[in-house]
């Protein structure tokens, strides 16, 4: 059997690489982990996507963001909680094929960004 394409994870929008031990159940598999199991719900956290679209909208394109604004324009002063939940979300648009994740001002596997990211929406620049 040839080993098929990876699939992003419903909640936190990485990828999910193909193991033998899902080889006979691999078309049911939506989490990467146990953790996002758990945490399913998360996944349809569609408002912060919004947002995100929202945000990217109101902006020249080819404009970047970072995730910051929008964790700040919903999470007060608790912002810095909502900055995970807000690049899952990025990660989520990535996957669909609406937004970029750039760092140094390259686009980025969001599966493998580390650090300080921006968003950008995606298309013709």
């Amino acid at each position: 059997m040839t080993t098929p394409a990876p699939k992003v994870c419903a909640v936190c929008g990485r990828s999910i690489t193909w193991r033998k031990k899902w080889e006979k159940d691999w078309e049911q598999v939506r989490y990467c982990s146990e953790r996002c199991r758990r945490r399913k719900d998360a996944g349809r956290e569609d408002g912060l996507e919004r947002r995100i679209l929202e945000m990217l909208a109101t902006r020249a394109r080819g404009a970047t963001m970072c995730p910051s604004e929008v964790a700040r324009a919903e999470g007060g002063e608790d912002w810095r909680e909502r900055m995970e939940p807000v690049r899952e979300a990025a990660r989520r648009l990535v996957a669909r094929g609406e937004v970029e994740i750039l760092q140094g001002g390259r686009v980025v596997d969001p599966s493998t960004a580390r650090g300080p990211i921006r968003l950008r929406r995606r298309g013709p620049q």
